[in-house]
C-alpha cells in the first residue's frame, strides 16, 4: 500500500514537472492573444513606453543636464514617483489581511489582484531608481556580494533589500497560485500561506524603510519628523486600495468579469478609516510647523504659502489637499457604495492626491531652501515627464499581462476553491 502511494506521489510530481513547460507556453499565449480592445490598449502603452525609452536614451547619452535637477534639488520627479509607488506596492497587502488574518473567504479569489499590483509597482520602483541614477551601469554597486553593499549602516541598502525581497515574495506567491490553477489542483497551504504571512509584515517594512531613508537625513529638517513613517503607511493604505478598487471596476464593467461586491465594500471601509488618519497626520504636521515657527519651517512655508516670491509648489500641495478632502467626503457618503461613478471619482481623487502629497509635495520641499539657505525652484523637464510616462506605461503593461493570465487561470477551473 505504501509503495502504491509513493508511486502515485512520484507520478504526480513527474506530471507537474512535465506540465511546467506547457504552463509557460500557455501563459505566453494568454499574454499575447486577446480581443481588439486588448491590442489597442497594449499598442497605446507600447507607444508611450517607446517615447519614454527614447527620452531615457537621450538622458543617458547627454547626462542629467537634460533634466531640471541641480546640485540644490538633486531628487525630483523620478524619486517622487518611486516613493509613491512603494506605497502602492505596500497597499496591495490590504487584500491579504482580511483574507488570511480574518479568514474572509470572499476575499481569497481576488487576493492575487493585490499581489499582482504589488509586482507591477515594485518593477516601476526599480525602473525609477535606475532612471535617477544617471549612469545605469553603476547599478551593479547595489547588488549583494557583487557591489560595495554598505550593510547594515546604509538605509539605501536596507531599501534595496526589502524592495527586492518583496518582489520575490509576490512572484513566488502569484506564480505558485496560477500554476496550481492551471493544473486544476488544490494549492498546498504550506507552499504559499507562510509566504503570504511574511508578505504582510514585509509590505509594512518596505514603506517604513523608505520613510527612514528620508527622516534619517539630519540636514533636511522638512523630513525630520517622527510622523513621516506613519504618514507613509496611512497614505499607502489609501492609494493602494483605491487603485485596487479602480481595477475591480475595470474588470467588472470593461472586461465583463463577474466579481463579488463584498471585497469592494471591505476596501471602501479600509479607505474610509485610513484617509481620515492621513488627513489628521497632515493637519498635525502643519500645526507643528507653523505654530512653533523657527528657521526650520522655511520648507513648509515654501510648500504651502510660498517663500520670498517663490510659489512653485503651492498649486501642487493645495490641489492634493482639496482632492484628499473631497475624496474623504465621497468615501464617507453612502453614495460610494451605490453608484459606480462616485466610487471611481473618489478613488481617482484619493490616488492623485496621494501621488502629489507623497511626490512633489514631499521630495522637492526637502531641498528648498538649500543647506546654504538659497531658494532654487524645480520644475520637471519634458525629458523627465517622458521617462516617467514610459515607466508608468511599462508598469501598466506588466499589470495588464499579469491580470490577463490570472483571469484565464481562474476561469480555467472556476470551481476550485482556495483555503
Amino acid at each position: 500500500m505504501a509503495s502504491v502511494m509513493e508511486s502515485t506521489r512520484l507520478n504526480g510530481e513527474k506530471n507537474a514537472v512535465q506540465s511546467y513547460p506547457g504552463f509557460l507556453w500557455w501563459a505566453l499565449g494568454q499574454a499575447t492573444n486577446g480581443s481588439w480592445k486588448f491590442y489597442v490598449w497594449m499598442f497605446a502603452l507600447t507607444a508611450v513606453f517607446l517615447v519614454g525609452a527614447n527620452a531615457w536614451a537621450v538622458q543617458v547619452a547627454n547626462g542629467m543636464i537634460v533634466t531640471n535637477m541641480t546640485d540644490h534639488v538633486s531628487w525630483g520627479l523620478y524619486i517622487a514617483n518611486f516613493t509613491f509607488m512603494v506605497g502602492v506596492a505596500a497597499g496591495g497587502v490590504m487584500m491579504v489581511i482580511p483574507a488570511y488574518l480574518y479568514h474572509d473567504r470572499k476575499m481569497h479569489d481576488i487576493v492575487i489582484l493585490g499581489e499582482l499590483i504589488a509586482i507591477a509597482a515594485i518593477v516601476m520602483c526599480l525602473m525609477f531608481v535606475v532612471a535617477d541614477l544617471g549612469k545605469p551601469e553603476r547599478f551593479w554597486h547595489l547588488i549583494p556580494f557583487i557591489g560595495r553593499f554598505n550593510w547594515p549602516m546604509s538605509m539605501l541598502t536596507w531599501d534595496v533589500i526589502v524592495l527586492n525581497g518583496y518582489l520575490l515574495l509576490n512572484l513566488h506567491i502569484c506564480g505558485y497560485m496560477l500554476y496550481m490553477r492551471y493544473l486544476g489542483r488544490q494549492p498546498n497551504p504550506s507552499w504559499y500561506v507562510p509566504f503570504v504571512m511574511v508578505s504582510i509584515f514585509w509590505a509594512i517594512s518596505i514603506h517604513t524603510v523608505t520613510a527612514f531613508l528620508y527622516c534619517g537625513l539630519g540636514g533636511r529638517p522638512f523630513w525630520n519628523s517622527a510622523l513621516l513613517a506613519p504618514r507613509f503607511l496611512a497614505s499607502a493604505f489609501v492609494a493602494g486600495p483605491a487603485f485596487i478598487l479602480l481595477t475591480l471596476v475595470v474588470l467588472k464593467n470593461v472586461v465583463h468579469r463577474p466579481i463579488n461586491d463584498e471585497p469592494g465594500r471591505v476596501l471602501v471601509n479600509i479607505v474610509r478609516v485610513t484617509i481620515l488618519v492621513n488627513l489628521v497626520m497632515v493637519i498635525s504636521e502643519v500645526f507643528t510647523e507653523f505654530y512653533t515657527g523657527g528657521g526650520h519651517t522655511a520648507s513648509a512655508r515654501y510648500l504651502f504659502l510660498g517663500l520670498h516670491g517663490h510659489y512653485g509648489l503651492v498649486p501642487w500641495i493645495w490641489t492634493a489637499i482639496v482632492f484628499n478632502i473631497v475624496a474623504a467626503f465621497l468615501f464617507l457618503s453612502p453614495w460610494v457604495l451605490r453608484y459606480t461613478w462616485v466610487l471611481v471619482v473618489a478613488c481617482t481623487l484619493a490616488f492623485v492626491g496621494a501621488w502629489i502629497e507623497k511626490g512633489m509635495g514631499l521630495i522637492v520641499p526637502g531641498f528648498v531652501p538649500s543647506t546654504l539657505h538659497e531658494i532654487v525652484e524645480y520644475t520637471p523637464s519634458l525629458v523627465e515627464w517622458k521617462v516617467t510616462a514610459g515607466i508608468w506605461a511599462a508598469g501598466m503593461m506588466v499589470l495588464t499581462i499579469s491580470l490577463k493570465m490570472a483571469i484565464a487561470a481562474f476561469t480555467r477551473h472556476p470551481t476550485l476553491e482556495i483555503h
